[in-house]
């Protein structure tokens, strides 16, 4: 009986399939084409960062891309207080923002450092200066960091913050540069520089309320120290062995409690696949690590991968906030890593250390 109503089950099944006439396929429209290309493009855009999602100061600290041209002036006002030995810095106003994109207003807010460097420079072994060989690039530190509120859907943003820190002699304003980073906050993606200003303070007089008004420049990273890594490539059990030796920085003054570890991430077409952490190590002019991470790779192409290492300093006796000093990347991505990853590449099973400059 079963078998009877199997085979009427199935005739019946083929008759259908064969009484049933397809339907025309309409070919849709080109700017339909393009206008659903470009939706999804910008989904996965948002769907790769919110799996892959940058933690701490990563995301103050991404790539700026290739900016030509640069529009806008920011307004702002210095003064020192010699009595009290303080610098107040207001921010006034940022003028003559261009909208990025039609589907989303600016959201602009100003990202403020305050950076010390030494007289001389410090020599990092391994590192080229832009500037030409035979002349040691001068390492930065950051003394103090502050933000503005986020101004939305203006391209000339009122801000009317200010901010003040104590300078223990006026001679220090020789060293000091303050560092004016116009930014465009993204919840979804990472904040877009759209320009910087900076100012030198020993060139200006401060005894006085200053009001100056500066056009917007083109980002530039400063040099705050140098990572020795180490790479190696198993390429049988497709693993990378990434080794982070010493990092040097230049600090005005060291706490007692002071500590250094680096958050060591893989990327692969500009997501975040997997991070590790190092342990903590008591902050000096050179830290020494000897830590090795293991991370086992995808089956992705090793040449759309690269490396993003990122050093924060925090303190043991104390809950505190982490702070980042600085970031780098390997890989192919960066032409000024290609070196070390290409040597990574034809010494297979061997571990290749260079140094790296920390930018941030």
């Amino acid at each position: 009986m079963n078998v009877v109503f199997s085979e009427l089950q199935r005739k019946r099944t083929i008759q259908i399939v064969i009484n049933t006439k397809p339907k025309p396929i309409e070919k849709p429209a080109s700017v339909m084409v393009e206008d659903v290309s470009t939706e999804v493009h910008r989904l996965s855009r948002c769907l790769s960062q919110g799996l892959f999602p940058s933690s701490g100061s990563d995301g103050d600290m991404a790539e700026t891309a290739n900016i030509r041209k640069v529009d806008g002036s920011l307004r702002f006002s210095l003064y020192y207080d010699q009595l009290l030995s303080r610098l107040v810095v207001t921010v006034l106003q940022v003028e003559g923002l261009l909208e990025q994109s039609q589907k989303r207003s600016l959201q602009p807010f100003v990202k403020l450092s305050l950076m010390w460097a030494g007289s001389e420079g410090v020599e990092v072994e391994g590192y080229k200066d832009g500037e030409g060989e035979g002349v040691p690039p001068v390492l930065w530190t950051v003394l103090q960091e502050w933000r503005t509120r986020i101004v939305k859907g203006s391209c000339n943003p009122l801000f009317g913050d200010q901010f003040s820190c104590t300078l223990q002699e006026d001679q220090e304003f020789r060293h000091i540069t303050l560092r004016m980073e116009v930014r465009d906050f993204d919840k979804f993606s990472r904040h877009t520089v759209l320009g910087e200003v900076r100012v030198p303070l020993g060139q200006l007089k401060l005894s006085y309320p200053l009001e100056l008004q500066e056009d917007l420049q083109i980002p530039q990273k400063d040099l705050v120290g140098g990572v020795l890594l180490s790479l190696k490539f198993l390429p049988t059990s497709q693993r990378l062995e990434v080794g982070l030796l010493k990092i040097t920085t230049v600090v005005t003054g060291i706490c007692s409690d002071a500590a250094l570890y680096a958050r060591i991430s893989l990327q692969y077409n500009q997501c975040k696949l997997r991070y590790q952490k190092t342990s903590a190590v008591a902050r000096c002019l050179v830290t020494v690590f000897n830590e090795v991470l293991m991370f086992s790779l995808p089956n992705f192409p090793l040449e759309k991968c690269k490396i993003l290492v990122s050093v924060y300093e925090t303190h043991t006796t104390r809950k505190s906030t982490k702070h980042l000093i600085g970031q780098l990347t390997v890989g192919k991505e960066n032409n000024s890593e290609d070196e070390h990853w290409s040597l990574m590449m034809r010494s297979v099973r061997q571990p290749i250390a260079k140094w790296h400059g920390l930018l941030i």
